[in-house]
């Protein structure tokens, strides 16, 4: 069994294109439109704070398309 990541940067990316409302909702994220698409990026504590954004992706009802580690450790 692997370790739990400790802090580490991720990008998620949704459906559609979110203004710039959301940008509470997210935080200390950063919010961007790519290709018709949202990307959120930014450094999460762990694991449990992670899956926190992704549950509340999902309670929003946005389409989650992926999920990425860019890299570990703050920046």
């Amino acid at each position: 069994m692997k370790e739990a990541l400790g802090p580490a940067r991720y990008e998620i990316r949704v459906a559609g294109v979110l203004d710039g409302r959301w940008a509470a909702w997210f935080s200390d994220l950063q919010i961007s439109a790519e290709d018709g698409d949202t990307v959120i990026r930014g450094l999460l504590a762990d694991q449990a704070a992670l899956h926190g954004l992704l549950t509340k992706i999902r309670d929003l009802g946005l389409c989650l398309i992926s999920v990425n580690l860019l890299d570990t450790g703050p920046q």
